[in-house]
């Protein structure tokens, strides 16, 4: 079976770069990225780029175009975002069927999240890139919505045969459960440009600034999508790192109290979204060597118990900003 990266080879990446006017030394380092293809290039004249080659038919031209552009003017608004290198007046390129976008290596580390100062920080450099965001809208990116994250990801999985025999009735019963109770959550929910992957994987902290990488998930979404990763822990102590974000936050941009009912809603459907995801790219050799036991009736047993204690957290108050 064709799979989408058969045919990029080291040398077609190296011609690709050449293709644009660049000269690579020759060396390459896969970097960890599963959705696309993301290499380290040494580059003849000394230092290194970072190339992107997107998945093919995942999103349309207009749509990375649209992502390009959106990091492009947060670092013209000064937010420290890693943008794509800009070439004759484009910033993604074509070579031989596969479409890829160079990067600036950008160094750095996550966050320290229990550091009360890099939290505040960076919640602040959040509330800039959403008031940045919701200037104007995307037209070519889709929207966070229970449909796409939740519904298709259901009726994938239902069909797919990869949950085992013993655990679809449940896993059927619990997200249908599940839907109707986060569905009615998400109508009439204000949505604006996010980052909307913004796991503490795509901010590389340095010279006390966070830096942000990969928009490649960025969509119409509320702006609470872009805060409920940096909270973990017991309620007591999300409760008050909440506080710490939101003060700070609000510095630079109003937050609407209302969506802290959905953080519980959106982890929900993350967790849905990933198991789908992984099923939706199983045919990718990069998939079954990073997920091993997606086919195994532990993993689907233990996703089932993760969807239950979400039902139950659901029936728990939504955090309350103090």
């Amino acid at each position: 079976m064709q799979t989408p990266y058969d045919s990029l080879s080291p040398d077609k990446i190296l011609d690709a770069v050449e293709s644009v006017g660049l000269t690579p030394s020759g060396g390459l380092l896969a970097l960890n990225s599963y959705e696309n293809r993301v290499y380290q290039i040494e580059m003849d004249e000394g230092g290194f780029l970072v190339g992107k080659f997107y998945r093919p038919e995942r999103w349309t031209d207009a749509a990375i175009l649209e992502e390009h552009k959106f990091s492009l003017q947060l670092a013209e608004a000064e937010i420290s975002v890693v943008t794509p290198i800009a070439i004759e007046g484009t910033t993604l390129f074509e070579f031989d069927g596969f479409r890829f976008a160079l990067f600036p290596r950008q160094g750095g580390h996550p966050p320290n999240l229990e550091n009360e100062d890099d939290l505040e920080v960076l919640s602040r450099t959040i509330a800039r890139m959403h008031a940045f965001g919701d200037i104007e809208p995307f037209e070519h990116r889709r929207g966070l919505t229970v449909e796409i994250l939740g519904i298709q990801s259901r009726e994938y999985l239902i069909g797919s045969g990869y949950i085992p025999d013993d655990v679809i009735d449940a896993y059927t019963s619990t997200t249908e459960h599940l839907l109707e109770r986060i569905t009615p959550l998400f109508k009439d929910v204000p949505r604006q440009r996010i980052h909307g992957d913004c796991h503490m994987g795509n901010v590389l902290w340095r010279d006390d600034t966070p830096h942000f990488v990969d928009f490649d998930d960025c969509v119409m979404g509320p702006p609470v999508q872009d805060l409920w990763m940096l909270l973990s822990g017991e309620r007591a102590d999300q409760t008050y790192q909440l506080s710490v974000i939101l003060d700070a936050y609000q510095e630079f941009f109003e937050f609407d109290t209302r969506t802290l009912a959905l953080i519980e809603p959106l982890r929900t459907l993350r967790i849905m979204h990933h198991a789908a995801w992984i099923g939706r790219r199983w045919n990718d050799p990069a998939f079954p060597r990073a997920f091993p036991f997606f086919e195994t009736s532990r993993y689907w047993s233990e996703h089932l118990l993760s969807l239950r204690e979400q039902m139950a957290i659901l029936d728990e108050p939504p955090l309350t900003y103090l």
